[in-house]
């Protein structure tokens, strides 16, 4: 039991007030900066602050069984559940199959201070799917309503999202999401493709506006406001802006193309004409964060894979990298990035 919930019935729990809270204040359409393992931690979040905020962030996605054990709580909490207020709206995201470890991870992060918890329904990892966990959980839509039902009820005040795929072999959108909507998350982000396709094929965004057409009709009919956002392929903010247009979607979440382009959010910025300088003293800064935070407790790799990201689109930009990349230790890194800026 968790809750007054029954862990074992089949049929849909009591039904609970569905609560946008964040979601329901800000304006459309919504841009979103995805959660992605090992990229957007606390460091990360807060470069992109300094170069051009989304309108909502997520955090690297954090196990429920890991957050629910007294030995791996702390650790992971620090880890991966730190955030600054410039960051908000901050949204936390978990991932598992236990509906009662979903209750009390709800429980943490709400006391924690963040705005919203977002459920990963869509990770694509053997090792997740293989647990029944991630897009492993499009192959049981109960114990998906489930979890749902049971992270609401933990998390008191604060709204419960979903980001998912189309479907795990084959696109089954339209049962799919119904029976997402059923259980009235705040907010459902839909990955265009299946978990099978992974990244191999482009983005369907034609599933993902059929998923609109199909949650408008429910809402009607049962006077649900879950939002809808798209996730896919998105590699620049004018495309971004033209996705939400021609598909309907209240938003979109963006990832890779971050990654690559800090500036990404920043409508005043065209990473082509940024300056070699202006790059590398943002690199100095996420540098200069990221040992402050990690230094002691994560690899220099876990920094190298932005590199990329700052230093490319000018002549000799292949150069500057190869020169940067041999750094064994942060302070060699810093003294390099030092040396290209005089």
């Amino acid at each position: 039991m968790y809750g007054g919930l029954i862990y074992g019935q089949i049929k849909l729990y009591t039904h609970f007030n569905m609560k946008l809270g964040f979601w329901k204040k800000i304006k459309k359409p919504i841009l979103v900066m995805a959660p992605m393992l090992d990229v957007t931690d606390a460091v990360f979040r807060q470069v992109v602050c300094k170069c051009g905020k989304p309108d909502v962030m997520f955090t690297e996605f954090v196990s429920v069984d890991g957050l629910t054990h007294k030995k791996s709580k702390g650790k992971l909490m620090h880890r991966y559940l730190r955030f600054s207020e410039k960051e908000r709206p901050i949204v936390a995201q978990i991932w598992g199959t236990d509906p009662e470890k979903f209750y009390e991870s709800a429980k943490i992060i709400s006391k924690l201070g963040f705005d919203g918890i977002d459920i990963n329904m869509g990770c694509p990892d053997k090792k997740v799917v293989k647990a029944g966990a991630g897009a492993g959980l499009i192959l049981n839509p109960i114990l998906a309503q489930k979890i749902i039902q049971a992270t609401k009820k933990g998390a008191g005040k604060i709204p419960v999202s979903v980001k998912t795929r189309i479907g795990y072999d084959k696109n089954i959108i339209k049962k799919w999401i119904t029976r997402l909507l059923e259980v009235e998350p705040a907010a459902i982000i839909i990955h265009g493709r299946t978990k099978k396709e992974m990244s191999k094929v482009p983005a369907r965004w034609d599933a993902i506006g059929e998923a609109v057409k199909i949650a408008e009709k429910y809402k009607k009919k049962h006077k649900s406001k879950t939002l809808i956002l798209g996730n896919g392929d998105i590699s620049e903010l004018k495309d971004a802006y033209e996705k939400m247009k021609t598909y309907k979607v209240d938003g979109v979440m963006i990832g890779r193309a971050v990654l690559s382009n800090p500036w990404f959010f920043n409508k005043s910025k065209n990473f082509t004409t940024i300056s070699l300088k202006e790059k590398l003293g943002l690199l100095k800064f996420h540098v200069q964060l990221f040992n402050k935070f990690y230094g002691k407790t994560r690899n220099i790799n876990m920094v190298k894979k932005y590199i990329k990201g700052y230093i490319s689109g000018f002549k000799g930009s292949k150069e500057v990298r190869a020169d940067l990349m041999p750094a064994k230790t942060l302070p060699i890194l810093l003294d390099k990035i030092n040396r290209f800026m005089v």
